[in-house]
């Protein structure tokens, strides 16, 4: 009878515990050092400009050989071991904000869910993320990197089934967020993880492990980088650093057809005036909110005049 009462106890006790870890306050206070180490590493060898980030736990901090697996891009590594998706976001404006970052590129979330977050939350904590990169740098593209099926967290595998799902669906209904699926590739036939992809504790990867992300890491990076090349858009440079007599524009191959820029703001050909040219630029910088530089805004002023001139 005791051991009955007991069981009904903890059954009744049980959705309250798991809402108490769910809700449970991160202490981010422990990566103090770490951040400060990123900073004092950042004043004494600043990170080029138009990088690509790469941020998030462990598998990102031992991701050691990210300019040789991207050559020709330039990598930023701001992963800190045991970290959770709600940790990236908390120490963004140290780490994220200051780097204007070209792409992001984020692995987190098995932490969060081995400390006791529920799937929802780690989709939640990542939507969270994008916010508050996207505040500083509206447009970045970030990609979200499926929770790994490690051996060591077998038993996470049906909440990380789940949270990767709901990533995935919130990534779907979001402009330039991607899901990129390890997960699936790193099973086994038998759905089960696979030691192959990881060293002796089975939790982080060995260099075979990091060759199958690169596989899947790249084609979305390289399609991502050819877009904003040739987009002619320099992402992520803030309206407080544009330097005075620059102008906030940013058009779709300012250099090429007018008209499409024009047609994407709803405005009619018809009704560019010279005296609208600065307002039509002003509009495309708050409707699409990124920069771009001199040269671009020059051709796009080019570009806007010539229009004008022809509907005079």
């Amino acid at each position: 009878m005791k051991t009955l009462r007991n069981l009904l106890l903890f059954l009744l006790l049980w959705p309250l515990l798991a809402m108490a870890r769910d809700n449970r306050e991160n202490d981010h206070a422990q990566w103090n050092a770490e951040i400060a180490a990123f900073q004092a590493g950042d004043r004494m060898h600043p990170p080029p400009a138009g990088a690509v980030l790469f941020i998030g736990s462990s598998s990102i901090r031992l991701w050691t050989s990210l300019a040789a697996d991207f050559p020709g891009v330039r990598t930023i590594n701001r992963g800190f071991g045991g970290s959770e998706i709600d940790d990236a976001t908390f120490f963004a404006d140290r780490i994220v904000a200051p780097y204007h970052p070209r792409a992001i590129v984020i692995y987190a979330g098995d932490n969060d869910l081995q400390d006791g977050d529920s799937p929802a939350h780690v989709r939640d904590d990542f939507a969270a993320f994008v916010r508050k990169a996207r505040a500083v740098d509206p447009g970045v593209p970030i990609a979200f990197i499926a929770i790994k099926p490690s051996v060591a967290r077998k038993a996470l595998l049906p909440k990380i089934r789940e949270a990767n799902a709901l990533v995935r669906t919130y990534a779907a209904t979001q402009s330039g967020v991607a899901y990129l699926d390890v997960f699936t590739p790193m099973l086994g036939k038998d759905g089960q993880p696979q030691s192959r992809w990881f060293i002796a504790d089975g939790l982080h990867m060995n260099r075979q492990g990091y060759a199958r992300w690169i596989e899947l890491v790249k084609p979305w990076l390289d399609a991502t980088l050819r877009r904003s090349a040739g987009s002619g858009i320099r992402v992520g440079r803030p309206a407080h650093a544009v330097a005075a007599g620059e102008h906030a524009v940013a058009v779709q191959h300012v250099a090429g057809s007018v008209r499409r820029p024009l047609a994407q703001l709803g405005v009619d050909r018809r009704e560019v005036r010279p005296g609208r040219l600065e307002q039509l630029l002003e509009a495309v910088d708050h409707e699409v909110g990124l920069l771009v530089g001199v040269d671009a805004v020059a051709r796009a002023h080019h570009a806007f005049q010539a229009e004008a001139d022809a509907v005079r």
